[in-house]
């Protein structure tokens, strides 16, 4: 690899998690974030030089990543982080990768694929777990049903959470679903449809969600319409729907400032041995109009470890030239077999293209 690698949120839970591995497997990055006290600790325990700055006042933001060859921000929540990173790189000509799941958030930055071009920019979102994975998924079955017209994803066992996770999920109370109908973002509620998946652990209710995958698999594919599921309790999934009336209730600032706060105090984050437990099953099902059908699943380890080599070996990439200038998703950048080279990930076509039963 050649070049400098800054990571912005390097504190944050995952982006410790990113450091370390990144410090494992040889690399010398720079950390960054907004605590001064925080950052200068992590970097003097690993050896490594820091930056401190906010992403408030653009001219100190493209300052300090401008002699840098590659920003991996992984400082959430995304909404508030990417826009002022991306706009960075633009202007000083440097490639930029983040691990925003966000719908919006990864439109906002795919919107900006000519600016990045001309600049000679890469932008890479979303090089972490949910996306890689499941958009490399998506690739795959594309190639196996090229006339495809429908795509749906299904992920079960998310079952570990960070702090930045769970402010995420907070922040999005009051947002409704989306899903991708002829090419088009669509707005849903929450938990619109529930349908039940096989996965390997059993026969699961899931419900849409608006996972980045409604954005990246349209790039990754050109599959017009687009849903994503995940597994929950059957219970949960009519409580979702229940209390979809007192969603802006919850995300108003002051009941969701006192909520964050308490997840300040009481969460952690997933252990080592927690994560080592923990593993996720991603279904994906591709369809045509004459009711051709492909089905394939896969296996992952935990999401905050997979996110760590992910992201890292992303960052790598684009430090060697891998991935071609304007906007990419992980799939069209590194190729629909970039997640199955990490340790842990399993793959397997269960349906070839077929007609779906009558």
């Amino acid at each position: 690899m050649t070049g400098d690698l800054l990571v912005y949120g390097s504190c944050g839970y995952t982006g410790a998690l990113v450091v370390d591995h990144a410090v494992t497997t040889g690399l010398d990055p720079i950390l960054a974030g907004r605590d001064a006290e925080r950052v200068e600790a992590q970097a003097t325990e690993r050896d490594c030089d820091h930056r401190v700055f906010s992403l408030e006042h653009p001219p100190v933001v493209e300052r300090q990543v401008a002699d840098v060859d590659a920003v991996l921000n992984c400082a959430g929540p995304f909404e508030e982080t990417a826009d002022p990173l991306v706009e960075a790189c633009l202007r000083s000509g440097t490639d930029y990768l983040d691990l925003a799941g966000n719908v919006d958030v990864l439109e906002s930055t795919a919107a900006r694929d000519a600016e990045a071009t001309e600049a000679g920019v890469v932008l890479v979102p979303a090089v972490g777990m949910d996306v890689v994975p499941t958009d490399c998924l998506a690739a795959i079955l594309h190639g196996l049903l090229p006339e495809a017209t429908a795509l749906t994803l299904a992920i079960d066992g998310l079952g570990t959470f960070s702090p930045g996770t769970l402010k995420s999920v907070l922040r999005g109370l009051d947002r409704p679903g989306v899903v991708r109908r002829d090419g088009r973002l669509e707005t849903v509620p929450m938990a619109w449809k529930r349908r039940r998946f096989d996965f390997p652990t059993g026969e699961t209710t899931a419900v849409t969600v608006p996972w980045g995958d409604v954005s990246t698999a349209y790039y990754s594919t050109g599959i017009p319409n687009i849903e994503t599921y995940a597994g929950v309790p059957s219970r949960a999934g009519t409580l979702m729907e229940r209390t979809q009336p007192l969603a802006p209730v919850l995300s108003s600032p002051p009941v969701r400032g006192a909520a964050e706060a308490l997840v300040d105090r009481f969460v952690s984050g997933p252990t080592a041995s927690e994560r080592a437990d923990s593993e996720s099953h991603i279904l994906g099902e591709v369809t045509t109009e004459d009711g051709t059908v492909a089905r394939a699943r896969m296996r992952t380890p935990d999401t905050y470890d997979l996110t760590a080599t992910t992201a890292v070996a992303a960052a790598e990439r684009v430090l060697d030239g891998e991935a071609a200038e304007g906007f990419q998703t992980p799939a069209s950048a590194f190729g629909p077999e970039f997640a199955e080279s990490f340790d842990g990930v399993e793959r397997e076509v269960v349906t070839a293209p077929d007609r779906v039963p009558q």
